[in-house]
């Protein structure tokens, strides 16, 4: 029996993956989670605490196996390893959801209150948990795939994590309302959800800051496997300076690492063409480039070059392997060929960049899968962008799923948000979430959209994760004291 149970609960986490970018079926995201409760109503501690972990097996090990490409194909690891790997790597991320069983089921609670709020704040916890961990992994956080649903209502007043706990919620409901005694309650109170997010999908959270502003996203297509050869560079030099040159707009972004050499090993005369280009606009040019300050001390940057004095970002969140190597794990580096894999931090509070009336918070790569930290960056800012290179991953899931989070950082924050990368997705997304426009994949094109700033905080903004972390701990606290209180009369 436990054997079925498993095997259930593995091919329910499979298809999860459905519910996020690209194929964005939500409601069978629903369906896998209520199944997934059902398996945890009533079952011990330790059974609760398995069918957690293949759930997450099968959640990770398909939405994330994007990880073996960038490891054998684009790292030169050999392909038993890289499988070896990408599973041990979604063995490990699943053993959050096994924890989150293991929570929820030791605490006592009748079965309709666990269905719809024990299990849904014991996974925002664990999930909330695995978004910080030894530097973090929010990858296919649940709340990503309300992404363009009606509660994805729920972001701008508490994050990624408030619409994991609403979808949790919805799936509970769901599962009560097929199972449970009181079915009326239960899908009375699932359509006042989906009403309440859907009512906050059309509140304003921000207004309208200055003009719109011209810009133009570059997308280079740069495959990875030739992106560092020396006898592609003057080539990869001269596709950005055309696609920056033949453009008017007053604000240009290239992606991260567009130039692939220390800004103090490119020509003077390169970079002054590309600022040539920025100011025949009357505007500025954002480049990707590694940034050198001293021998061993590099940063993956941005650097502003235009009209307004220039500008710097340094990368402060880094992927832990790929930009910088945890102590201990020196030894990894011989199994793959990865250029640039120990970056300095950068600091965590950097000011926005000042580009015509707006003031644009730049993000690069993996750091928009942190809400809070964009967040905070966004308090100060009126545009977000976010320069990327997802050629490490090939044609796989990881473009969409990553364009999927962006979107979200937009519905947090009221901002709209750019992002400009490699090889795709390049696109512009409104600051309800709404990609505007986007550039196909694999193609070498340059995407000119008005750009609208926006002023004003939402409830995320201002607060980020705490108030969804602390209403799921009450939900937690409150049951054990309800049923001690139960047990002393």
């Amino acid at each position: 029996m436990s054997r079925l149970r498993h095997a259930v609960a593995f091919l329910a986490g499979a298809a999860a993956v459905l519910a996020f970018s690209p194929a964005d079926l939500y409601p069978l995201g629903v369906l896998s989670l209520a199944v997934l409760v059902h398996l945890w109503m009533a079952a011990p501690p330790r059974a609760c605490w398995w069918s957690g972990f293949w759930f997450g097996l099968g959640l990770f090990g398909g939405g994330v196996s994007w990880v073996y490409v960038s490891l054998h194909q684009f790292g030169g690891m050999p392909a038993a390893l890289a499988a070896i790997a990408t599973l041990g790597f979604g063995a490990l991320l699943a053993l959050f959801p096994a924890a989150a069983g293991w929570l929820q089921a030791r605490v006592p609670a009748s079965g309709s209150a666990r269905a719809a709020l024990l299990i849904p704040a014991s996974w925002t916890l664990f999930e909330w948990l695995r978004g910080w961990f030894l530097t973090g992994m929010p990858w296919l956080s649940v709340g990503y795939a309300a992404t363009g649903w009606p509660l994805a209502g729920f972001a701008p007043l508490a994050g990624v994590y408030a619409a994991t706990f609403a979808t949790f919620a919805l799936a509970g409901l769901a599962r009560n309302a097929a199972f449970g005694r009181a079915r009326a309650i239960s899908v009375g109170t699932l359509i006042v959800l989906i009403a309440a997010g859907e009512s906050l999908r059309h509140v304003e959270w921000s207004s309208p800051a200055g003009a719109p502003l011209p810009v133009a996203l570059l997308q280079g297509n740069v495959p990875q496997d030739m992106k560092f050869r020396p006898e592609r560079y003057a080539r990869t030099l001269d596709t950005y300076a055309r696609l920056a040159e033949e453009s008017r707009a007053k604000l240009i972004v290239l992606p991260e690492t567009a130039v692939p050499s220390f800004l103090d090993r490119t020509d003077p005369a390169y970079l002054a063409r590309l600022e040539a280009a920025a100011r025949r606009n009357a505007g500025d040019l954002l480049l990707g480039i590694p940034h050198r300050t001293a021998p061993g001390e590099y940063y993956n940057s941005v650097i502003s070059l235009g009209t307004a004095p220039r500008q710097l970002y340094h990368k402060a969140h880094l992927v832990p392997f790929g930009e910088f190597v945890p102590p201990g794990f020196g030894w990894v580096l011989r199994l793959v060929a990865i250029p640039l894999t120990d970056f300095s931090r950068g600091a965590p509070d950097q000011a926005p960049f000042r580009v015509d009336a707006q003031r644009v918070a730049v993000n690069i790569c993996y750091e928009d899968a942190f809400g809070a930290e964009i967040a905070r960056s966004a308090a100060q800012a009126t545009l977000l962008v976010n320069v990327s290179n997802v050629a490490w991953f090939g044609d796989s899931l990881a473009p969409a799923q990553h364009l999927q989070i962006a979107r979200m950082r937009a519905l947090e924050t009221a901002r709209m948000v750019l992002t400009a990368t490699n090889t795709g997705i390049t696109a512009a997304i409104g600051r309800d979430g709404r990609v505007a426009a986007r550039l196909p994949q694999f193609v070498e094109g340059r995407l000119e959209v008005a750009a609208q700033g926006y002023e004003g905080q939402t409830p995320y903004v201002r607060a980020g994760d705490w108030p969804i972390v602390l209403l799921s701990l009450a939900a937690l606290a409150i049951a054990v004291f309800v049923a001690r209180r139960n047990r002393s009369r």
